[in-house]
């Protein structure tokens, strides 16, 4: 990967719907020359995919919680994996370090549904206990990480 492949992504990440000739000039290149680099960070795995941004209150889903999941000893770190994948509200997750085994980030409608969505996780087997942090603001989020030149 180099310095133009980072313009890319950013330019990507700054717009997912542009056109390859729009690509094409942000970075120096000629349209079929942007949609080669492209498919090729597409192909090696660079670029996962592209989705549309949504407000997560504008579709409802006003409570957002970061939760971390503390396992028994003998707990089976990949069945808990596929069990946090299984529900709905939990929208990240991450294997950590530190006291807690994973922290998964979930949305939901209200408190009442983030309760229900506590006792669902406290239920999955191998999961000893649940510590939430409810977010009150969110100031920034999705940002990516911004590309460095070479």
């Amino acid at each position: 990967m180099d310095a133009v492949d980072r313009k890319l992504l950013d330019a990507l990440r700054g717009n997912a719907r542009a056109t390859y000739a729009e690509l094409a000039r942000t970075v120096g290149l000629s349209a079929p020359a942007a949609h080669e680099r492209v498919a090729k960070l597409e192909a090696s795995g660079v670029i996962t995919g592209y989705h549309a941004a949504v407000k997560p209150e504008a579709i409802g889903f006003g409570t957002t919680a970061l939760i971390g999941i503390f396992i028994t000893d003998s707990a089976d770190i990949d069945e808990i994996t596929r069990a946090l994948a299984d529900l709905r509200d939990v929208e990240d997750c991450w294997f950590v370090a530190g006291e807690e085994t994973f922290v998964v980030k979930v949305r939901v409608v209200d408190v009442s549904a983030l309760e229900v969505t506590i006792r669902d996780l406290n239920a999955i087997r191998g999961v000893a206990r649940t510590r939430t942090t409810v977010v009150l603001s969110t100031r920034f989020e999705d940002r990516g990480r911004p590309a460095h030149d070479d």
